[in-house]
């Protein structure tokens, strides 16, 4: 069935437009997998553990589980919630899937009950994939929390072991399988799935993507990034991140006919046996991971002589940081600048090493439009700050259901909500963001979101989330809570946890007060109120509560 009450992606000129100049082509995710395997079909596309599979087998596995989905009545259209971690299950699902027509809605093992039940509703999803245990964790427990609160909830599917009472992603008897059932045809420029915006307003912002304009990015990201089937990519971020999907990702990766290697373990010693062990060419990682691989490199027993590039994205790099990658790990680094929403910048291998360094890259595509506007939208002069605004072959026009409509121009821009310059040679640098927003470590946080839920708390009058700057997360947020009778930090993080907020939105340390200092101010908008407190904590480390 076919419910896409959504309107078109983009508007027909660039339809064309990106037609012409042969970005978009008539490539759909229900073929990526078959036309890989009929270029690299016995070359080896998965390793997981003790798991490995050729690109033949993935198909295979891929069939067998889009055939087990048919059965349980999933079909196209239908959007289905994918929260697995990083193991061959989450690519046959949403090979499956795609198989099928239907959409998957990538969410974060990270996610909890607040971003789950949010993206049911957001698209009335006929099914949750997720796993049984993960990281001690039970999203078993947590699928439970979520039906419990959305009366007519999506069918739950556990991959892996003990489903317990939910259905199990493969069935018990292999008996009678059936035929595979058809592939879908959908059209190249519709919708083919949702990503989650790392954005700065509370829950994630459903973002559409459309065959079309995501092959167009994950091609040309495996040609900027120059994979090939030699290319063995470990991955250690979460596989369902944008930037671990597609730039160049798993899917520039298996485009490319290489090798994936999944690991759900990103400490240095597990990282560095990995590379020597499955001859790691390329890695991924954001900032605050890839600097503990530097400090620990010299203590731990490794060659890593095969690995040629150090991806590093997510969250702005120290350049003194980014200059060490070389010298320390022996590979290259490749700076990587981007958004699930669309715009994504790479450092080229031919850049020179103050480019790669200090820099964030330039656009994948020269129909990436970049716009660098001051406070009242007036363009920049070159090499000044300012916020930027981009339009192009892979980026959107709008939120699913047209959540946040500001943040789009009336012709089409996306405003990032980054605060960039830019060097005559294109190259971007970030120099921050314009939103009440936290970026710990690549991991965004939304100021008013966790306000919100620290001021339910029946014993605080009111609070105010702030980011103080941590030489490794870049990063890492401050409650400041206004209590007369204030409740020990141990009762506010379980209660915080109760309300089903994400882990690393949990407050990293808290000052607690009878007022916000602001004398003499009355009034004052929350983001000068953070700013000021940030400024007050930044001037002195040693007051109030921290967390141990």
């Amino acid at each position: 069935m076919h419910h896409d009450d959504d309107p078109a992606l983009y508007p027909t000129e660039f339809v064309r437009r990106y037609r012409d100049a042969g970005y978009w082509t008539d490539d759909t995710f229900a073929d990526f997998l078959v036309s890989v395997t009929d270029r690299h079909g016995d070359r080896e596309a998965v390793v997981c553990g003790g798991t490995r599979m050729t690109y033949r087998e993935l198909l295979a596995a891929t069939e067998s589980t889009a055939r087990r989905f048919a059965q349980l009545g999933i079909g196209y259209g239908d959007f289905v919630i994918v929260q697995l971690p990083n193991t061959p299950d989450f690519l046959r699902t949403v090979f499956a899937l795609f198989h099928l027509g239907a959409r998957p809605v990538f969410s974060l093992p990270a996610h909890r009950r607040v971003e789950l039940t949010h993206f049911i509703r957001e698209t009335r999803a006929v099914a949750l994939v997720t796993t049984g245990r993960h990281q001690g964790f039970d999203h078993r427990q947590l699928a439970r929390d979520v039906l419990a609160e959305i009366s007519d909830g999506p069918m739950v599917i556990i991959a892996g072991a003990e489903p317990e009472e939910f259905v199990p992603l493969d069935a018990a008897d292999h008996q009678e399988p059936g035929p595979v059932p058809p592939r879908a045809h959908p059209v190249p420029e519709e919708l083919a799935f949702l990503q989650m915006s790392g954005g700065s307003t509370g829950v994630p912002k459903l973002i559409p993507r459309s065959h079309a304009d995501y092959l167009y990015s994950v091609r040309e990201s495996a040609r900027i990034c120059g994979l090939g089937p030699d290319t063995r990519m470990l991955v250690v971020l979460p596989v369902s991140h944008n930037f671990t999907m597609s730039s160049p990702g798993v899917l520039g990766a298996l485009w490319a006919g290489g090798t994936v290697v999944l690991t759900g373990d990103p400490t240095p010693s597990s990282v560095f046996r990995l590379i020597d062990a499955e001859h790691i060419t390329i890695t991924a990682a954001v900032p605050p991971l890839a600097m503990t691989w530097l400090t620990l490199r010299p203590r731990i027993d490794a060659s890593l002589r095969t690995l040629e590039v150090l991806q590093v994205g997510g969250a702005k790099f120290p350049p003194e940081a980014a200059a060490r990658v070389t010298p320390v790990l022996g590979c290259r680094l490749q700076q990587v600048f981007g958004m699930a929403e669309g715009l994504v910048n790479y450092t080229r291998p031919e850049d020179p090493e103050d480019i790669v360094t200090g820099t964030q890259g330039r656009p994948i595509s020269p129909d990436d439009e970049i716009l660098i506007l001051d406070d009242e939208g007036r363009k920049v002069p070159e090499g000044e700050p300012g916020h930027l605004l981009t339009r192009g072959p892979y980026t959107i026009r709008r939120y699913h259901h047209d959540a946040d409509p500001g943040a789009f121009t009336d012709d089409g821009f996306y405003r990032t909500g980054d605060i960039v310059r830019r060097l005559p040679t294109g190259h971007l640098i970030v120099e921050g963001r314009d939103k009440d927003h936290i970026n710990r470590g690549g991991e965004k946080i939304s100021a008013e979101e966790v306000e919100n839920h620290l001021i339910a708390h029946p014993d605080i009058t009111d609070a105010a989330l702030v980011a103080v700057p941590d030489e490794y997360l870049g990063e890492r947020s401050c409650a400041w809570i206004i209590s007369t009778n204030p409740p020990p930090v141990s009762e506010i993080r379980e209660f915080l946890i109760r309300r089903g907020l994400a882990g690393y939105k949990l407050p990293d340390r808290y000052e607690f007060d009878t007022g916000f200092p602001l004398t003499g101010v009355g009034k004052i908008s929350r983001k000068a109120l953070r700013r000021r407190l940030a400024d007050t904590l930044n001037q002195d480390h040693t007051t109030g509560e921290t967390e141990p």
